[in-house]
């Protein structure tokens, strides 16, 4: 019931709308009293406001329960970040990445947890974050800085691919709302269509793409723009940045000299030193778990 959850924000006027948006929400007054007693705590905020403020009134908290789980939903913010710097009573952590559709329903969520958190108390984080839409749950909390690359920003990279094909329509001379219809459907289309087929992205496309046809023409200047190199440095770049954001070395992936070939002198001729540094790949299991309004997913592991 909306009575038993609590809810607090540094700005007045948010939280005036929060508790207007969902009735019965009790509005705090700090965070002190908003943990107080609770047995779930939900930490979603940007990642600057965790600052030592922050982490002042988490630990001025003298009322949080012993078995209390604190849920993460910050960018970047190791779980580490959160043993470390909260109350000592705060044993129990887990850290999750979803994405912006995860607003109606259909996001991703990537999410791991301390090993003191029981089966009863994982299951509780995944029906929360079910509501939001997949979720995947990984051993390793290194795959949480890699999904932010991919899902937990991919939505920039799709609206930005949207805003370009919706303007070059309107360039053409189409409407700005038919061009909108005809971008949101061959984007949420042709998703449906990779899921539903299974089949890999390369031979969905060449199945669209006739010798010497448009879309030939198409993905030749796509190619020669090197679209597909500007996606990957996209994603290594917002991957190194969720690094960075939680304090651990983001030297890793092409572009990236790795330590053990030093630099030639500036007077040499020799070529410069390999620009790929080794990533080490995470261990342990991801499970793509299968949510309530999903059952005729198969659930996988691997």
């Amino acid at each position: 019931p909306a009575e038993r959850i609590s809810a607090f924000d540094v700005s007045s006027s948010t939280l005036k709308q929060v508790s207007q948006m969902n009735e019965g929400v009790v509005a705090a007054d700090s965070i002190p009293e908003l943990v107080h007693d609770a047995d779930l705590i939900v930490c979603a905020v940007k990642p600057q406001n965790l600052d030592a403020s922050f982490y002042q009134e988490l630990k001025s908290g003298n009322n949080i329960r012993p078995d209390a789980t604190l849920l993460s939903i910050v960018a970047g913010k190791p779980i580490q970040s959160f043993l470390e710097g909260g109350s000592p009573q705060l044993t129990k952590v887990a850290r999750s990445m979803p994405n912006t559709p995860a607003q109606i329903g259909k996001g991703v969520t990537v999410w791991t947890c301390t090993p003191n958190i029981t089966t009863d108390e994982r299951d509780r984080i995944k029906q929360i974050l079910s509501c939001c839409g997949k979720t995947i749950f990984v051993d390793d909390e290194n795959f949480i800085d890699m999904s932010t690359s991919i899902s937990g920003s991919g939505p920039a990279y799709i609206f930005m691919l949207m805003e370009a094909m919706i303007d070059a329509g309107v360039h053409m001379g189409f409407s700005r709302d038919t061009a909108q219809t005809l971008v949101h459907h061959t984007l949420l289309g042709s998703t449906l269509y990779a899921m539903e087929t299974g089949e890999h992205p390369a031979i969905l496309r060449n199945s669209v793409t006739s010798p010497a046809g448009t879309t030939a023409s198409a993905m030749y200047e796509l190619e020669n723009g090197k679209f597909r190199t500007v996606i990957k440095d996209a994603v290594w770049a917002c991957y190194r940045r969720s690094l960075e954001m939680g304090g651990h070395d983001s030297n890793v992936g092409p572009g990236r000299v790795s330590m053990p070939f030093p630099a030639p002198p500036l007077s040499s001729s020799l070529p410069p030193p390999p620009t790929h540094h080794f990533v080490e790949a995470p261990t342990g299991e991801m499970e793509i778990e299968e949510n309530l309004d999903d059952s005729n997913d198969e659930k996988t592991t691997r």
